[in-house]
C-alpha cells in the first residue's frame, strides 16, 4: 500500500477527520483523538499509528517498522515505506489503530458517531466489520 491509499483509507473510516498540526504533520482522528499521523507532502515520510500492546514488540522486530518517535510509549509503531507492507495487512493495521483509540471514547460519542461499541453490548472489534 502506498502513502496515498493508506490516507485514503484513513478518511474513509467513520467518523474520521484529518487536520494539520505541528506545522507540517497531517493527523487523522476519531473524535479528536488520533490514530494515524503522516507528513504533508514533501514531509511525507511514512506513517505512524497505535497498535495493540502484545503486538508492539513484534511488529517492531519486523524490518521497516519502529518505534514511533515521541510516541512508543502509547504503542505507536512508524513504517517509513508501506509498500513493504501489503495492502490487506496495512488497511488491517490502521483499521486496529481506529478501533483502539474509538474504544476508549465515551459510549454516547460512539452512538453520535455510529460506532459499533455505541450500541448495547458492542464494542468496536476487527469482527465488526
Amino acid at each position: 500500500m502506498d502513502l496515498e491509499l493508506a490516507q485514503d483509507f484513513c478518511r474513509a473510516l467513520p467518523g474520521a477527520t484529518e487536520d494539520v498540526k505541528w506545522e507540517s504533520k497531517l493527523v487523522f482522528s476519531v473524535a479528536e483523538k488520533m490514530f494515524a499521523v503522516t507528513g504533508l507532502g514533501g514531509d511525507a515520510d511514512g506513517i505512524s499509528f497505535k497498535v495493540d500492546e502484545e503486538r508492539f514488540l513484534e511488529l517492531t522486530d519486523c524490518p521497516g517498522i519502529t518505534p514511533a518517535p515521541y510516541l512508543a510509549r502509547a504503542k505507536w509503531v512508524r513504517i517509513v515505506d508501506l509498500r513493504k507492507v501489503g495492502d490487506a495487512e496495512a488497511a488491517a493495521l490502521l483499521r486496529r489503530s481506529y478501533e483502539l483509540v474509538a474504544a476508549r471514547l465515551t459510549k454516547k460519542v460512539q452512538r453520535e458517531l455510529g460506532l459499533p461499541g455505541g450500541r448495547p453490548g458492542g464494542a468496536p472489534s476487527s469482527a465488526a466489520r
